[in-house]
């Protein structure tokens, strides 16, 4: 994950960058080949053709790298429309996501074997959530919503987002990942179109 989606986070050192990207290909490269609590910190370093003394200079263990990997992919992926011009009403980058994840097929075999498919998930709405909720607050037609509502709604659509994607995968990506942009899209602005009656919303602050 980490090699492919380098031009979405934040530029840092090159070297450090370098690093990081070698031992999480490693990681990932080995999580296809056997279960996550089977793999050591050795399998990783000799794979990576990486110093022990290096691998600890970043990470406390092969747990700490597979999260940071994650955060890393998400962070990258989920701030996408926030950090580049984006004349459209998108809320989230979902044909650049179903794009990458369309190549990761046996990643996702992986973190299901590994056992690490609910982390995958959990991880990906926090951080979605988070990108959408600030992508909401730019947008003419959503920024007058009230900021706890705004907030419930990110919420709700990072989940549609997490729950769509594991349906897109489940039935072999039929459909492309701009036709499921649309629909995503299409989905969350019939519901910001079309709010609920106001007695549904009386527990919410009101902007103002």
């Amino acid at each position: 994950m980490s090699r492919k989606v380098e031009s979405l986070i934040p530029k840092i050192d090159h070297r450090v960058r370098r690093t990081r990207d070698t031992l999480g290909d490693a990681l990932l490269a080995l999580m296809q080949e056997k279960l996550f609590e089977t793999i050591t910190v050795q399998d990783v370093l000799d794979r990576a053709g990486v110093g022990r003394s290096t691998f600890y200079a970043h990470y406390r263990g092969k747990d700490d790298l597979f999260l940071s990997d994650l955060e890393d992919f998400f962070e990258g992926m989920s701030t996408l429309l926030l950090r580049r011009p984006e004349g459209s009403n998108r809320v989230a980058p979902v044909r650049e996501l179903f794009g990458h994840v369309a190549e990761m097929r046996q990643v996702r075999a992986a973190l299901i074997a590994s056992d690490k498919m609910r982390e995958f998930v959990e991880m990906g709405q926090e951080y979605f959530a988070r990108a959408i909720e600030q992508r909401l607050a730019k947008l003419p037609a959503s920024r007058t919503i009230a900021p706890a509502q705004r907030c419930a709604m990110a919420h709700a659509f990072a989940g549609a987002l997490q729950s769509l994607l594991s349906w897109w995968i489940d039935h072999s990506a039929t459909t492309s990942p701009e036709e499921m942009d649309d629909l995503f899209h299409r989905m969350v602005w019939s519901g910001i179109a079309t709010p609920p009656a106001s007695s549904v919303l009386a527990g919410f602050p009101r902007e103002g």
